[in-house]
């Protein structure tokens, strides 16, 4: 068991107070720049905007990102083999619009080093505006307030607007202001600072700088008061153009303001001298517009930018910012998971420790919204637009663990990522053809449709992308019966992904004939290339059993639809009813011996790694020990049968659900972000709920309080979709197998209630559980809702809420659930037998080099650059 949990509060409430709406920040720090760069980004899912200072300095990786935009590169293997990963793609830093240098008397402000009376930096999750307020006493002794706003539109996608205000408190001084688009990409930042809590160091799951110049100029104008640039990429040839317009006032009359202007390839500055009197501020606001495109001429996107920076000069930053406070309304009306305490006072479960909680809950739901709202035509990133972390690729995670939340929060945008991806389709046709299959096979990790992993044995290897698209894409059609984009695009994914299956499998007999899939990855990156990985089994027979299901249902009710689908896809009865029979033959391993599923055919064939005796220094595995030496042993980076349990959980009894977690829960590394959500819903519906608890207080405190060390990276998205998921499958307990609502919740012991939204077909029900009782109150909608309750079907109406009572008698456990009433064992399980009669044993490898290696290694020369490293998930 390795949940991470933080003892206590995991954050310095000295520093950043408890506030339910809002992450608030009461003095800067030098040490943990990286990490609050990331927690106070603002983003809308296409455009965002790292948390950097608007004056430059201090910064430990400056960051703009626009969804997409990447640039392309050569893979060059060591060792080339047919059908390797051949084009690298890279999220590119765009053009860097958040710049406002200040100098007053011509000191410049640097956060780092001036003297700050008073400092707040508060990220609003009720507008999505980032806020900041200083008081700063200059070196001649003079204190200036200087306050800023930034705000990127969730209404308007390639809106931002900021805003920056000096008032001199004590003292009149000449001030001036520098706003500033800088090319990062390709420009070197004349303050970097090369310190180690700057971010050097190597880690293979950060990006890697470009060999050559990226971003090539094709316009730099500055006129009338609005600064632009345009760029094309060397290789990908995506195109950019970002804009700004300015307005400055004074407040008074009869101040001079002189107004220089500069621009070349890579800087366009506008530069406003003011002579700034006591008592009188300067407010200078900045309207900003960021347009991309795969090929459009830049003077095209150019008049594109034109025209956003003038509609915004009609209605008025105002409007903007109205709409966007109404957008965040609708948004938490949906999204919003309310907890309460279970106490008064302080303590756990107390008032102060639930407002924490609340307040790192909606941190995470706020993440998603960044992530997601305005993706449109994009996926999800690992790491939404909050940083360069995994190279800003799309992966599993968008499907597995960011759709779920979005399908019963936000249908339209989960729609949008199943667009996405069947955007994707006609790549992952290419894809397969490469593998030698039939059908389609989705990338591992892409941003354009091509496989960008280099390492197929964690990457390509892992053909459940597949039967993950299919799970959300099903999951999206129950919750919202959207047949129309069933028979536009769904059923085309659902055919060539039963396709791939189909003929990658193949039958063997043994008394009877079963269906194997055979050299494979799953989930567990730790465990790679193996047979029948229990994970990939499950998934691709509900694929292929989806598939079956929605050509019948299409062939029944809309049979003018099925001709055309039949017809456009070559589609045949005979492949279809092949796909029934491999789903029904498909192999699940299972240990008589042991009573439980193994993660595949030779998982336990494997000394077992005791995780237990393994320092936290080693911590994670992948930094310290090469992947070899990890894959002889029975050791999980992550959930992979655990995950199964609950994506197919009506698939698996009680008691096998039981015996699986207590097996792989003590040799689950946790070293991924994705693991603990996952541990947290199947440890409270197996019944330890104190082990529930710590991972789930492990996964939302994975970015506040960097438990993974690599936050400054940016924000782990599906992780913020994984705590959504541990507050409504884990501890309420919401399920949705067979397209059916039913509930068996599980409530902690900290909460005294939890209170979510579901929309379902239409309507939108609003639950709320606590220890005596279930309520379901349609908020929106018609009703007519069918929901069950621990085996017991209901119905909710519109007309009036459905109270379930959760009795303390009732031998469930009331809203609490069952509970075990032993502790998770941390050690793991040793001494079974396995089919050989061999006993299984448990081992920790030693990692440490010898001295002279290190010497030999410390005196080899770097290797010259080849362009950026892929790092795996």
């Amino acid at each position: 068991m390795s949940s991470r949990a933080p003892a206590g509060d995991p954050l310095d409430r000295s520093r950043f107070p408890v506030d339910p709406w809002r992450l608030v920040e009461r003095s800067h720090s030098h040490a943990d720049l990286g990490v609050s760069e990331t927690l106070f980004t603002v983003a809308n899912g296409y455009l965002g905007m790292r948390g950097n200072p608007e004056e430059g300095r201090d910064a430990h990786a400056h960051g703009t990102f626009v969804n997409g935009f990447h640039e392309t590169w050569e893979i060059r293997h060591a060792e080339a083999a047919f059908g390797f990963a051949r084009t690298g793609q890279t999220i590119v830093n765009v053009p860097d619009a958040k710049l406002m240098k200040l100098y007053v008397d011509d000191e410049p402000l640097i956060l780092g080093t001036a003297d700050l009376e008073h400092y707040e930096r508060i990220l609003d999750f009720r507008d999505g505006v980032l806020r900041r307020s200083l008081v700063w006493r200059t070196p001649s002794g003079k204190r200036v307030k200087v306050d800023s706003t930034r705000m990127v539109s969730m209404t308007q996608r390639h809106l931002a607007l900021l805003a920056l205000e000096v008032t001199m408190l004590e003292g009149s001084a000449p001030i001036v202001i520098s706003s500033q688009l800088m090319n990062r990409q390709d420009g070197s930042d004349e303050y970097h600072d090369a310190a180690a809590s700057m971010g050097e160091g190597i880690d293979p799951r950060k990006a890697a700088a470009f060999e050559g110049r990226v971003l090539l100029p094709r316009l730099s104008t500055v006129q009338d008061g609005r600064m632009m640039l345009g760029y094309q990429c060397a290789s990908s040839r995506m195109t950019i153009a970002v804009a700004a317009d300015h307005r400055l006032r004074v407040a008074g009359s009869g101040a001079d303001v002189d107004t220089v202007v500069r621009h070349d390839d890579d800087l366009a500055k506008m530069v406003f001298r003011v002579q700034a009197e006591q008592g009188r501020t300067v407010r200078l606001e900045k309207v900003v517009a960021y347009h991309t495109s795969r090929g459009v001429p830049v003077r095209e996107l150019a008049d594109r930018c034109e025209r956003t920076l003038d509609r915004a000069a009609r209605t008025g930053t105002g409007e903007a910012v109205a709409e966007q406070r109404a957008w965040f309304d609708t948004f938490w009306d949906a999204a919003d998971v309310e907890v309460t305490p279970s106490r008064r006072g302080d303590g756990p479960g107390g008032e102060q420790e639930t407002r924490a909680l609340q307040q790192a809950i909606r941190f995470n739901l706020f993440s998603l919204a960044q992530a997601s709202a305005r993706a449109d035509q994009w996926g999800v990133p690992a790491k939404g637009v909050t940083g360069s972390g995994y190279e800003g690729h799309y992966f599993w995670d968008s499907e597995i663990y960011v759709a779920p939340f979005l399908t019963y929060t936000q249908p339209a945008l989960a729609k949008n990522l199943l667009h996405f991806r069947s955007r994707m389709l006609d790549a992952a046709r290419h894809r397969a053809r490469e593998m030698a299959q039939h059908g389609a096979l989705f990338p591992w990790r892409t941003i354009n449709g091509e496989e960008a992993s280099a390492y197929y044995a964690a990457g390509t290897a892992q053909v459940h992308i597949d039967a993950d698209v299919v799970y959300a894409l099903s999951q999206y059609l129950a919750a919202t019966d959207d047949v129309g984009f069933l028979l536009r695009h769904g059923i085309d994914i659902l055919v060539e992904t039963s396709r791939m299956y189909a003929d990658l499998g193949f039958w063997r007999e043994n008394g009877r004939p079963s269906f194997h899939i055979h050299g494979v990855t799953g989930p567990d990156e730790y465990t790679t290339v193996v047979n029948n990985n229990l994970f990939t089994n499950v998934m691709a027979r509900h694929n292929l059993e989806q598939a079956v299901a929605a050509v019948e249902l299409i062939r029944r009710e809309h049979p003018q639809d099925f001709e055309q689908v039949r017809k456009r896809l070559d589609l045949t009865d005979e492949e279809v009813e092949e796909w029934a029979r491999c789903a029904e033959g498909m192999h699940v391993p299972f240990d008589e011996g042991l009573g439980i599923h193994p993660q595949d055919d030779f998982f336990l064939d494997r000394e077992v790694w005791d995780l237990s005796q393994t320092p936290d220094e080693l911590r994670p595995l992948l930094l310290h020990y090469h992947p070899l030496v990890i894959y002889r042993f029975q050791v999980l980076k992550q959930a992979d049968v655990v995950l199964a349990l609950f994506l197919q959980g009506d698939r698996f009894t009680a008691e096998e659900k039981r015996a699986d977690f207590e097996y792989y829960d003590p040799i689950t590394t946790g070293d991924s972000t994705l693991s603990a959500v996952v541990q947290s819903v199947m440890a409270a519906e197996v019944g330890y709920h104190e082990a529930a608890w710590d991972y789930f207080r492990s996964a939302l405190y994975v970015d506040l309080a960097n438990l993974h060390g690599n936050t400054d990276d940016g924000m782990h998205i599906a992780s913020t979709g994984g705590v959504w998921s541990a507050l409504v499958c884990g501890f309420g307990g919401m399920r949705d197998h067979g397209g059916r609502l039913s509930f068996d919740p599980r409530l902690p012991d900290a909460f005294g209630s939890i209170t979510f939204a579901l929309v379902w077909r239409g309507s939108r029900v609003r639950v709320r559980l606590d220890a005596g009782s279930l309520t379901f109150t349609v908020v929106d909608g018609v009703g007519g809702v069918p929901v069950t309750v621990r085996g017991t079907e209901h119905v909710v109406h519109a007309d009036e809420p459905l109270v379930v009572r959760l009795g303390e008698n009732d031998g469930r456990g009331g809203g609490h659930g069952r509970r075990l009433s032993v502790e998770l064992a941390e050690e793991p399980q040793l001494g079974g037998t396995r089919a050989d009669g061999s006993k299984i044993t448990a081992g920790v490898p030693d990692p440490i080099p010898a001295p002279e290696e290190e010497a030999y290694h410390d005196a080899m020369p770097e290797p010259p650059p080849i362009g950026p490293h892929v790092p795996q998930s």
